[in-house]
């Protein structure tokens, strides 16, 4: 790994710590991600403007990067793309969906349970981010050596 993609990957971290710790701290929230979409689409009372503001700061730092052609961050080869889809529509929205169910059956994603509930020391949180990273490695076995793709 090349030390400015290193450092990029560090400061990524230092940023995603700080704006969970904020959150926590300011307005006592979690912040996970998948919850704060489903609040905001679910309308779940006064907290909505907190929410869209944290979700539009989340996508505007790589909107920033493309439209700027900075050539940091996550772009597919000069394209100037953000992560340059690697499938096909249907197959990209059978995915969402699945992970969509999963957030759903886990009570949460690896932004609330992975960032948040392991700084907390949370069993279950503990507990859900091993079977996310378990079943991670297990699609990527099975779809690359199984059924010979390239994700």
């Amino acid at each position: 790994m090349e030390t400015m993609s290193g450092l990029q990957g560090a400061l990524g971290g230092v940023l995603i710590g700080l704006s969970s710790t904020l959150l926590m701290g300011l307005l006592g929230r979690i912040a996970g991600i998948s919850g704060m979409l489903s609040g905001l689409i679910f309308d779940r009372g006064g907290d909505r403007p907190w929410r869209l503001a944290f979700l539009l700061g989340l996508v505007s730092g790589p909107a920033v990067l493309m439209l700027t052609g900075s050539g940091l961050g996550n772009t597919a080869a000069g394209t100037g793309v953000v992560g340059l889809p690697v499938a096909g529509p249907l197959l990209m929205l059978a995915g969402g969906l699945l992970v969509g169910l999963g957030t759903g059956l886990g009570s949460g994603c690896t932004s609330g349970h992975g960032v948040c509930g392991l700084a907390r020391l949370s069993p279950r949180s503990m507990a859900a981010t091993l079977v996310f990273v378990l079943v991670a490695m297990l699609t990527v076995f099975v779809s690359r050596h199984m059924l010979g793709g390239s994700v």
